[in-house]
């Protein structure tokens, strides 16, 4: 490195956040652990700020459920208590008394609002009580509680009954404490693996150690941070799932590439530096490096608030959040503790050097890895084609890509209210799916709409889509302006028929009834109306958020290493790498032949959400490998090092830490595969793939192999690699001739 460039880097922000840290070790590292204390406990004082049903309104489906907010008629939190026999025949006067048993029991708590009349089912099998709660849809799982330990209360008392609860809400606390358990069953498995992956490639349970302690640090601090957040951007529930996926990941990989570098120059300096001098060269280069990937995964993953979903909203800055964290741990804190950890690891290579053990960390390129990049350095044109065509081939099942929202029916079977919710279900059938149709119109056409109104259900009774004997007589709002009625459909919601059936009502039966009404507004709501309307909602901006990704991260790209040929090709690259994992995804969860494999149920569809938040995440992490992979050969390059060996030295110094934080991703997220809801498999699943595709064949086979092809127009335009190669020339020819002429006089 020259002197000139090498001031110019000590005057670099991340040089002088080093220095200082490395310089007041104690300062920085109890500064860090102060600021994380200090997030938990604002987090904790000030409290998550969650998102209503309100921010889900998306659709027409959303403006229904405006317009029966505004007249009292929304649809309410609904919990059904599921009375039936273990076995033969129900005994109804039993059933009754436990019936009012209930009935007493629900209507003394305060967060009931009313108790129905109970219902026998057509077969006589089960009884069912229906509780209407108080307050808003989403609030009511967090209050469900006290509801589930009266129906506990009431089985006790009648031990002879099966009395179950099943609802709305106690199935999305079931599933919230099934999330909860997920988790900590992922921690158990990537926390070892981690560490152990650590160990193998630093040799030191200390230096192994680092990663993962910055790395939960980070995520704690980046809880703390969410919740404070979420009183800006509500928080959809699923923040602490994405910054620990998240942050775990990027957390150890920055560590990891920061304490790589460190090692290197430790090595290259051979005790002549003090560790504060050591640091300093490594935060240069590596701090450099991961300013630009943080920036990077920051950019591509801020594309996601264009969606104006909550839910993605919500992943954005849970995202956002930990790699800053991560990155800012990385840039501080560690530069402290690899400074007080530098003389250990001094004192340690001596003992290694005494017994005659070479030194690691040297930063060349290994036997082995000389062998794995030589087809995409000896024969660049082949080895690019044949790996395109195999990633091609991989990607070609994405064309068959189906989404849907993954709704009841991917539920796991072992929540308890998911269990009750089948027995209801198959006892009332009309239960599967409804339809809240909501009209608007002046107080003086109310008597039409009424009218309207009941000529829709009669028509949809005759239809064999809707269930018989379910349609009641329309509820209109004090005032008279809202008018609300509710159809029932008897398919399951993941059924054709159910989707079917919301076109009928919408594209059929408004048309042909309540539209006629001079003035009226008709809206369908439901959760099929819901899911429908989502789908057309994220299609419609897909577009747009995939343009601007593809925008930022080429912008990204070509600002980092002023080429636009490594911006063409590195966003080449990440869509070719998402587009196979994406080909796996389907092949593996949109049949049925890996369900008992990987323990789930394929409903023939992926997650609505999961493609378009994993496109997104996955550009980021690519820029991950492409930002510290691309660093290396452009700084061979720029010390004049032809083309075609800056990229086997590039590669080759940086792949043994690439290959450890490929690993660590990928422990990561395939611990998600395991886990119980369909969506995270989904989504641990591709992450899983995509990495592996990415550091094995894109880094080690494809971007060799191009940048092999193109040479020095790789850089194209920069002309700081090209200045650096003909000095470089200039001085080989120098001192050939210099060679030359010591011959000729006889000297050599």
């Amino acid at each position: 490195m020259s002197k000139g460039l090498e001031t110019v880097e000590k005057r670099s922000v991340t040089v002088r956040v080093a220095s200082w840290s490395a310089a007041h070790p104690w300062r920085a590292i109890v500064g860090w652990f102060v600021f994380v204390a200090l997030c938990l406990g604002a987090s904790a004082a000030i409290g998550t700020n969650s998102a209503t049903t309100e921010d889900y309104r998306v659709g027409k489906a959303g403006k229904a459920e405006a317009i029966a907010t505004e007249g009292g008629l929304q649809r309410r939190p609904v919990e059904q208590i599921v009375i039936d026999s273990r076995s033969g025949t129900l005994d109804v006067s039993a059933a009754r008394a436990a019936a009012a048993d209930v009935t007493a029991r629900m209507k003394r708590l305060p967060e009931v609002d009313r108790v129905e009349k109970p219902v026998l089912s057509r077969n006589g099998k089960v009884l069912m009580v229906e509780v209407v709660m108080a307050g808003e849809e989403l609030a009511a799982r967090k209050k469900v509680g006290p509801l589930v330990e009266q129906t506990e209360a009431v089985q006790k008392a009648h031990p002879g009954l099966r009395v179950a609860e099943t609802g709305g809400p106690s199935m999305s606390k079931g599933l919230d404490e099934q999330r909860s358990d997920d988790l900590a069953f992922s921690e158990m498995l990537t926390l070892p693996v981690t560490i152990i992956t650590l160990m193998i490639a630093f040799g030191s349970v200390i230096a192994a150690g680092v990663p993962v302690l910055l790395a939960l640090s980070s995520i704690a601090a980046a809880m703390g941070l969410s919740a404070l957040a979420s009183h800006a951007l509500p928080d959809a529930g699923v923040g602490n799932n994405i910054i620990l996926l998240i942050g775990l990941a990027v957390g150890v990989d920055y560590s990891l590439f920061y304490l790589k570098r460190d090692r290197e120059e430790r090595a290259r300096a051979g005790g002549q530096l003090d560790s504060q001098a050591v640091v300093e060269l490594a935060a240069a280069t590596a701090g450099r490096a991961i300013v630009v990937s943080g920036l990077a995964v920051i950019v591509s993953t801020a594309t996601l608030y264009l969606a104006t979903d909550v839910i993605f909203s919500s992943l954005a800055t849970g995202a956002i959040i930990v790699v800053t964290v991560a990155m800012a741990s990385s840039l501080t804190v560690l530069p402290a503790l690899l400074a007080k950890l530098g003389a250990r690891s001094e004192r340690r290579r001596a003992r290694r050097a005494a017994r005659g053990k070479r030194a690691g960390g040297q930063g060349g390129t290994s036997t082995v890895w000389n062998a794995l990049l030589r087809p995409a350095t000896r024969r660049p044109g082949i080895t690019l084609l044949v790996s395109v065509l195999v990633m091609l081939g991989l990607a070609a099942p994405a064309l068959d890509l189906k989404l849907s929202v993954l709704g009841r029916d991917t539920f796991s079977r072992d929540i308890p209210a998911v269990q009750t919710y089948d027995r209801l279900t198959g006892a009332f059938p009309e239960r599967l799916v409804q339809h809240q149709v909501v009209v608007r119109a002046d107080a003086d056409r109310s008597p039409q709409v009424v009218r309207a109104m009941r000529d829709l259900g009669r028509q949809a009774q005759a239809d064999p889509m809707f269930a018989r004997g379910t349609v009641a007589d329309p509820v209109s709002s004090s005032d008279r302006r809202i008018t609300s009625l509710t159809l029932s459909v008897p398919f399951k919601p993941s059924s054709p028929q159910a989707l079917q059936s919301l076109d009928r009502v919408r594209d059929d039966l408004l048309p042909a009834t309540v539209e006629k009404v001079p003035g009226a507004e008709a809206y369908v709501t439901g959760d099929i109306a819901r899911d429908a309307d989502y789908l057309d909602h994220q299609n419609s901006k897909l577009p747009l958020v995939v343009g601007f990704l593809l925008l930022v991260t080429f912008a990204v790209t070509v600002l980092a290493f002023r080429s636009v040929v490594i911006g063409l090709l590195g966003t080449a690259l990440n869509l070719l790498s998402a587009a196979s994992a994406f080909g796996l995804l389907v092949l593996v969860f949109q049949g049925h032949w890996a369900e008992g494999i990987l323990d789930f149920h394929s409903t023939g569809a992926i997650g609505a959400r999961v493609p378009l938040f994993l496109f997104v995440i996955l550009f980021g992490l690519s820029m991950d490998y492409q930002v510290f992979v691309v660093s290396r050969i452009r700084e061979a390059a720029l010390r004049g090092v032809p083309t075609r060996k800056a990229v086997l030295d590039g590669i080759g110094s940086s792949a043994g830490v690439v290959t450890s934080a490929a690993v660590v991703m990928v422990t990561v997220f395939a611990s998600f595969v395991f886990l119980t809801l369909v969506e995270m498999k989904q989504m641990g699943f591709v992450l899983a793939a995509a990495v592996l595709l990415d550091a094995f064949i894109v880094r080690i086979m494809i971007l060799p192999s191009a940048l092999t092809l193109l040479g020095d127009a790789s850089w194209w335009p920069s002309r700081g690699v090209r200045v650096a190669q003909s000095k470089q020339t200039g001085l080989t020819a120098s001192a050939h001739a210099s060679s030359n002429q010591a011959r000729a006089s006889g000297r050599v």
